[in-house]
C-alpha cells in the first residue's frame, strides 16, 4: 500500500483540523519534527515519516553524490513514491486541508513533491531548501501558500540559489512567503515563528 512506504510517527487529529506532513532533515528522523507540528497545530492529525536512504547512516529522502550533488534518478524515484504516500494518507481525510513542512533534505523532498504535483498541499513550508535545477513552470501552483526560509550565509544552500526558488515559485502565482537571517544553515527561532504563522493562518475564502 502507497501509504506503507514509508515508516512514519502518526497522530489522529480532530474532525476539521488540517492534515500535516512533517519531513526532517539528513541525520534526523520520525521525531525531529513531530512534537514541533503537535505545538504548532494541536488538533491536527500528523504524519512525520523516516527517510528511506542511508548516507553513512544518517537517514534521507533520496541520495545524492556530494553536496548539493543530487542523485536525479534516486529523487525522481523519492518524489514518486513520496507523492504516492502524501495522496494515499490525504485519500483517508477527505475534504481536510494539506499542509507540509520540511527542514534541509526534508524540504527539498517536499518541494520536489509540490513541484511535481501541485494539487497535493494546501500549504508547503520549505525550511532552507536547495534546488540544483531548473524546475519545469507549474503553473497549477497559482494561489498555493508557499513559505521559504533562509540564510544568506548557509554554505549548504547558497543565498542566490534560494533567491532563484523565491522568484520560481512566485513566477508560477503562488503566494509566497520568506523568512531570511543573516547566518548559516542552523534553523532559527524567527523561522519557527514565521511557520507557526504561516501554517496557524486563516485559509483563504476560495484558495486551492
Amino acid at each position: 500500500m502507497s501509504k506503507d512506504n514509508y515508516r512514519a510517527l502518526t497522530k489522529v487529529g480532530k474532525p476539521g483540523a488540517p492534515l500535516v506532513f512533517a519531513f526532517h532533515g539528513t541525520g534526523g528522523d520520525e521525531n525531529q519534527f513531530f512534537g514541533l507540528a503537535e505545538q504548532i497545530l494541536p488538533d491536527a492529525a500528523i504524519i512525520s515519516p523516516r527517510g528511506d536512504v542511508s548516507e553513512m547512516g544518517a537517514a534521507r529522502f533520496f541520495r545524492r553524490t556530494g553536496e548539493g550533488v543530487y542523485d536525479m534518478a534516486d529523487l525522481g524515484r523519492a518524489t514518486e513514491a513520496m507523492a504516492a504516500f502524501v495522496a494515499a494518507h490525504k485519500d483517508r481525510h477527505p475534504d481536510t486541508p494539506v499542509y507540509g513542512f520540511g527542514y534541509s533534505n526534508g524540504a527539498n523532498i517536499l518541494a520536489s513533491v509540490v513541484m511535481a504535483q501541485p494539487g497535493l498541499f494546501d500549504r508547503a513550508g520549505l525550511l532552507h531548501p536547495l534546488i540544483p535545477w531548473q524546475p519545469d513552470p507549474a503553473p497549477e501552483l497559482k494561489g498555493h501558500q508557499v513559505l521559504i526560509t533562509a540564510g544568506k550565509r548557509d554554505p549548504i544552500c547558497p543565498w542566490p540559489q534560494s533567491q532563484a526558488l523565491f522568484g520560481w515559485f512566485k513566477d508560477q502565482g503562488a503566494e509566497v512567503r520568506t523568512e531570511v537571517h543573516g547566518g548559516g544553515h542552523d534553523l532559527r527561532q524567527g523561522e519557527i515563528e514565521a511557520l507557526a504563522d504561516f501554517l496557524r493562518a486563516p485559509a483563504l475564502e476560495g484558495a486551492a
